[in-house]
């Protein structure tokens, strides 16, 4: 890898220098890099010197060469598929950059520095994790040879700021006639999930839609790893914890959507659903526990309510009783996705209803296309919905 402080410099005088700077003790200097430099036999020009110094220095804080990429405007996924294969997501799509590392050793490295950062081991034994860096990136990534291609790394960025619904409008996210139905089911207290495919701005959207509850009712926030930050006064955040390297220690998200309903929730939010904890916000939906909402993984809107049968008997729950809970638990359904242009959109609210066959199906009550919504064959149902649940 080269720096523009100087010449690219060979990967075994990096790797000797850095192997004679980790025997020792004391801060990284240029200093100490030009005598590790002279023990080694190497030149010693200055911009040799700071050339080492600057690569070793990128080893040891942040994301290394991630960190410039990390930080540029409008970054949301920052992915390693090999050392010379580095890509970002702008929210257009996946574009490839220059940025690349000398090796998968190279890579390899940064992947166990950032989980170690976390508290998480990360080798052979171990050769994956997905954890929460301290400044908000969610990070996962898989060790060679479990990676095929070599050691590959997936960090998420934190937005630095909740979007607002206008701001979701004017990046074509909403059209405008969307938005005031979904703030129709903020304010009517629907109990609503937000679904769709990895990456379509779940999280997003439903922050912007939180950040509508009225001020004056409290929001207990249930995660996996904290990424919800609505713009609420009174937001309860509850964080989920793996279990440690000895399997002790593990705080599910079922065991904190327990803990929520003890802590006076007007409404309960549960980040991702995606295990046990399904069956728990389904009961609390049923029990009193009104304009309770998540997001869920799913392919169409179509298919939620066969992912929700499949968690719930994962669960325990009998398929029969898992249709039950949610007819009468879940109000609403916005499913999101990507267009062709790569960008993010709501594409279609649902309404749950039971078939002849006791089953849940989802119909579609309105689309979003072209900056226009359109009526679906449930748009009489979501109103319907919408007037009883507000009364």
């Amino acid at each position: 890898m080269s720096t523009p402080a100087g010449p690219p410099v060979p990967t075994a005088v990096l790797d000797d220098v850095r192997r004679r700077l980790a025997g020792a003790t004391g801060e990284l200097t240029p200093h100490r890099v030009a005598e590790a430099l002279r023990a080694s036999g190497s030149p010693v020009g200055d911009a040799t010197v700071l050339a080492v110094h600057d690569l070793l220095r990128r080893d040891v804080l942040g994301a290394g060469p991630l960190e410039d990429l990390l930080r540029l405007p409008g970054v949301t996924d920052v992915l390693v598929n090999a050392p010379g294969e580095v890509w970002i997501d702008r929210g257009s799509g996946l574009e490839r950059t220059a940025v690349s590392f000398p090796d998968d050793a190279s890579v390899r490295r940064l992947a166990q520095r950032l989980a170690a950062s976390a508290g998480r081991r990360l080798d052979d034994a171990t050769p994956h994790a997905d954890v929460r860096l301290p400044d908000g990136t969610r990070f996962h990534a898989v060790l060679s040879p479990v990676a095929r291609s070599g050691t590959v790394l997936s960090l998420r960025v934190p937005r630095g700021r909740v979007w607002t619904l206008p701001e979701l409008v004017t990046a074509g996210a909403v059209p405008p006639d969307g938005a005031f139905l979904l703030e129709e089911v903020v304010d009517s207290r629907c109990a609503f999930l937000v679904t769709g495919g990895t990456g379509t701005g779940k999280t997003s959207v439903l922050s912007a839609l939180l950040s509508l509850v009225d001020p004056g009712e409290r929001l207990v926030v249930v995660e996996d790893a904290s990424e919800l930050r609505p713009e609420h006064p009174h937001v309860v955040a509850l964080e989920g914890r793996p279990a440690n390297i000895e399997g002790a220690g593990e705080v599910s998200l079922q065991t904190l959507v327990r803990q929520a309903l003890r802590m006076r929730p007007d409404r309960l939010v549960v980040g991702e659903v995606r295990g046990a904890e399904v069956v728990d916000l389904l009961a609390a939906l049923n029990t009193g526990h009104g304009g309770g909402c998540g997001t869920l993984h799913a392919n169409s809107a179509a298919d939620v309510p066969a992912r929700i049968e499949a968690l719930s008997l994962a669960a325990g729950l009998p398929r029969a009783a898992a249709h039950s809970q949610l007819a009468s638990a879940l109000d609403v359904v916005i499913h999101l996705g990507r267009g062709r242009d790569g960008r993010r959109r709501v594409l279609e609210l649902g309404v749950p209803e039971r078939a002849e066959s006791g089953l849940v199906v989802l119909r579609t009550a309105a689309t979003f296309a072209d900056d226009r919504v359109a009526r679906g064959p449930a748009a009489a149902a979501l109103a319907a919905r919408l007037r009883a649940v507000a009364s």
